[in-house]
C-alpha cells in the first residue's frame, strides 16, 4: 500500500480566510490525511478545539497518527461530512472546511480504484462500507442510463458510443478492473490527443454516481452553514465546474436579500424579501498560485469559494 501523503490544497489562503484563533472551534468535514486540519489546529493554538471527519477508512487511520500532537483538542470519527449536524452542535464553529477533491492516495493506491493509469478492480468507492461499486454500475445499468450519466457527470461528448461499447463487451465478459475500462475506450476513441482527458472525464462521471456525490455536497452544504456561528466562515474547495457551480450558486443564494418559491425561476416579481444570510468573501474563486503547482500539479483545477454567516 502507498503511503497515506496529504498535500494540502491552497493552505494558505484557507488559513487567511478562516483566521483561526485560540478558543475558537472549527469543523473539517473531508479531513483526509489532516493536511488541513492539522494546520487548524497548530494556528489555534493553544485552546482551539476541531472536529474533524472523513468517510475513508484509511484517510481516519492517516489522520489520527498526523493530529496526535494535538491531542485532547479534537474528536476524529469516519462520517460522511452531510451527516455532521447529527453530531456537531449547530452553531458552535467559528469555520468550516470542505475539501470535496479525492487525495492522491486514493488515486495512487491501485487497489481503491479511482485511476485508469494502473490495473486494480473497478472499485471506486470513497467509503468501502457501502455497496455500490463502479463495476456494478459499468455492468449493470441500462446503455442509455450509463450514456448520460457519462454525459451529465464528464460533459463526455463521445458518452453515447462509449455506452454502446460497454454493452457490447459485458454481453461477453464482466467488466472488472480498471485497465479493462480503460482499454475499451482507448479502442472505441483512439485518438492519443484526446485519450487522456476522454478517460479522465468518464472514470470521473463514475465515481461520482458511486458515491452520489452532488447530493452529498448539497445537503453538506447546508448541513455546514447551520454549524457555525454568526461572523463564521464557510470554505469549500471544488476540483470541477459541476461542484464548483452548486457551491457558487449555493452561496449566492445565501447572500441575497431574498427568496423565490419552490421551483421558480428568478424573476424580480416572484421574490419574496427577507434579510441576506451570509456575505460572500470570493467574488470570484481562488486558484493556486504558480509556486503551489509547481510543488502540487494536482491542485491545478482547485477553486476555493468562502462566505462569512451574518
Amino acid at each position: 500500500m502507498v503511503p497515506f501523503i496529504h498535500h494540502p490544497v491552497l493552505l494558505a489562503e484557507v488559513l487567511a480566510h478562516l483566521r483561526p484563533q485560540a478558543g475558537q472551534a472549527f469543523f473539517d468535514g473531508t479531513c483526509g490525511g489532516a493536511g488541513h486540519s492539522a494546520a487548524i489546529l497548530q494556528a489555534s493554538s493553544p485552546t482551539g478545539f476541531l472536529y474533524a471527519c472523513d468517510q475513508d477508512g484509511d484517510a481516519i487511520a492517516a489522520a489520527t497518527e498526523r493530529l496526535a500532537p494535538f491531542a485532547g483538542r479534537f474528536e476524529l470519527r469516519r462520517l460522511n461530512f452531510a451527516d455532521a449536524t447529527a453530531w456537531v452542535p449547530p452553531g458552535s464553529c467559528a469555520g468550516v472546511l470542505i475539501d470535496c477533491g479525492i487525495s492522491s492516495f486514493q488515486i495512487d493506491e491501485a487497489g481503491r480504484g479511482f485511476s485508469f493509469q494502473q490495473e486494480g478492480p473497478l472499485d471506486a468507492r470513497m467509503d468501502q462500507r457501502t455497496a455500490v461499486t463502479a463495476a456494478a454500475i459499468v455492468n449493470t445499468w441500462p446503455v442509455e442510463e450509463l450514456a448520460n450519466l457519462i454525459w451529465k457527470y464528464g460533459d463526455e461528448r463521445e458518452s453515447r458510443r462509449i455506452a454502446r461499447a460497454i454493452e457490447t463487451e459485458r454481453k461477453m465478459r464482466s467488466i472488472d478492473t480498471t485497465r479493462q475500462l480503460a482499454s475499451l475506450i482507448e479502442q472505441v476513441c483512439p485518438r492519443a490527443d484526446q485519450l487522456p482527458g476522454r478517460l479522465a472525464r468518464v472514470f470521473q462521471a463514475i465515481r461520482i454516481v458511486v458515491n452520489d456525490e452532488m447530493e452529498v455536497l448539497r445537503r453538506g452544504l447546508v448541513g455546514a452553514f447551520t454549524l457555525l456561528e454568526p461572523g463564521g466562515r464557510l470554505a469549500v474547495i471544488t476540483f470541477h465546474s459541476l461542484e464548483d457551480r452548486l457551491v457558487k450558486e449555493f452561496m449566492r443564494e445565501q447572500a441575497r436579500d431574498y427568496d423565490l418559491p419552490p421551483g421558480q425561476a428568478d424573476f424580480p416579481h416572484l421574490r419574496i424579501p427577507r434579510a441576506p444570510r451570509a456575505q460572500l468573501l470570493t467574488r470570484k474563486p481562488i486558484s493556486p498560485g504558480a509556486a503551489e503547482l509547481a510543488t502540487n500539479p494536482r491542485s491545478r483545477s482547485a477553486h476555493l469559494r468562502v462566505l462569512e454567516k451574518l
